[in-house]
């Protein structure tokens, strides 16, 4: 009745929050990167290299996170990840040496940040909806891209009056702000979906013998080498050639604006459809923008690569408990999904990090497009070889 549809909308409305508030706190590295790396004289390997340390540390506390998801209630998950990342994010205003934002930012906000991710929020709300999860967890999920339109752009506007470490101050006070409002909205104990539809499902070593388990695990490595490499470093990319600052900064929001569309697009349709239409669209998209980047350069390619990319840049991430509900279950949801999320976030970190290594090495980032576009026509290969899972 009407007291259930209030305890979902409140769930959903904590997914929705974690992920604005994670979200933006995530993609503020990208603005704050070169005014970090110049003040400090740092190469931006070593910035790159706590970026890195932060995909892989975080991609094993969503893995962690994901497997507890199926056990312990997502107020005490949520709640602790999101205590954990203002200590981190809040405590990268003392920063003074690379070690620190290894530590500050590559550890102890990936452990917060990975807590409160894609895979925790993703089972609690694919547990307490039924029909169209799809479009339930991309209005979730969605989170993350209105966190980066909003908190980035205000970032960005502010970023010049009150200095790159009273943003990572900001930011922390927006995780303490979230903490109340989590534990009066989610229930205290963990949820799991009505029926018989619980008990059924393949296990870890199950799943890891079908060919799908494997083509799932290469597609989302592909899309994380994407998404962090863009993420990470078009603000810079865009600066190098010759696009103003708070331009460059606003690019990087407005990718969120275009990812919010993309999200709440492929979530709709995958309820009708199933997610690999979806998926198979966004890497076609990859594939035009990778080569148009990798031939023109101007200011106007940019922003239209910028801009399209972003639309496809979330779009696999609601479409990850579909997947994994399709051809494998929901008894095993967290940890299934958990891994994936967790194989995307490590080639996330490659990509963030080998994009570094690339411009240091070469002084631009032409031969990485290169390499990204040929990775996307493979991904977009093993998105068509998904077969139609047998059980629906």
């Amino acid at each position: 009745g009407r007291n259930a549809a209030m305890r979902v909308a409140l769930i959903l409305a904590a997914g929705f929050l974690v992920l604005f508030v994670g979200g933006g706190a995530r993609f503020a590295i990208g603005l704050t990167f070169k005014p970090m790396v110049d003040e400090f004289g740092w190469a931006r390997g070593q910035l790159g290299l706590a970026v890195a340390l932060y995909m892989v540390v975080s991609a094993f506390a969503t893995l962690a996170a994901g497997r507890l998801a199926d056990r312990v209630s997502a107020r005490l998950l949520l709640g602790a990840g999101t205590l954990v990342g203002a200590i981190g994010i809040g405590l990268m205003s003392l920063v003074s040496a690379p070690w620190h934002a290894m530590l500050l930012y590559g550890v102890v906000f990936a452990i917060g940040n990975g807590a409160t991710s894609l895979a925790t929020v993703g089972v609690m709300v694919t547990h307490a909806v039924s029909r169209r999860t799809g479009f339930a967890n991309a209005a979730v999920f969605s989170g993350t891209s209105v966190g980066q339109l909003v908190m980035i752009a205000a970032l960005a506007a502010m970023l010049v009056q009150i200095g790159w470490r009273s943003a990572f101050v900001w930011l922390a006070v927006a995780h303490l702000a979230l903490i109340p409002f989590l534990w009066f909205a989610l229930p205290a104990r963990a949820q799991h979906q009505a029926g018989s539809a619980a008990l059924e499902g393949h296990t870890l070593r199950e799943a890891a013998r079908t060919p799908q388990f494997w083509q799932l695990l290469a597609i989302y490595a592909i899309c994380g080498l994407d998404d962090f490499f863009v993420s990470t470093h078009v603000v810079a990319f865009a600066q190098d050639r010759g696009v103003g600052t708070l331009v460059a900064g606003n690019l990087l929001a407005l990718m969120g604006l275009t990812a919010l569309i993309g999200i709440l697009s492929a979530g709709a349709f995958s309820d009708r459809t199933g997610p690999v239409v979806a998926t198979a669209l966004a890497f076609g998209a990859r594939i035009l923008v990778f080569a148009l980047i990798a031939i023109d350069q101007s200011p106007l390619s940019i922003a239209v690569f910028a801009l399209v990319f972003g639309a496809t840049f979330l779009v696999t991430a609601p479409l990850t408990v579909l997947f994994v509900r399709d051809h494998f279950g929901v008894r095993h949801l967290g940890a299934l999904t958990g891994i994936i999320n967790m194989v995307h976030q490590i080639f996330g970190g490659i990509g963030a990090y080998g994009g570094a290594l690339v411009f240091d090495a070469t002084g631009s980032y032409d031969a990485a497009f290169v390499f990204l576009l040929g990775a996307s026509v493979l991904a977009l290969v093993l998105t068509l070889k998904l077969r139609r899972p047998r059980r629906a």
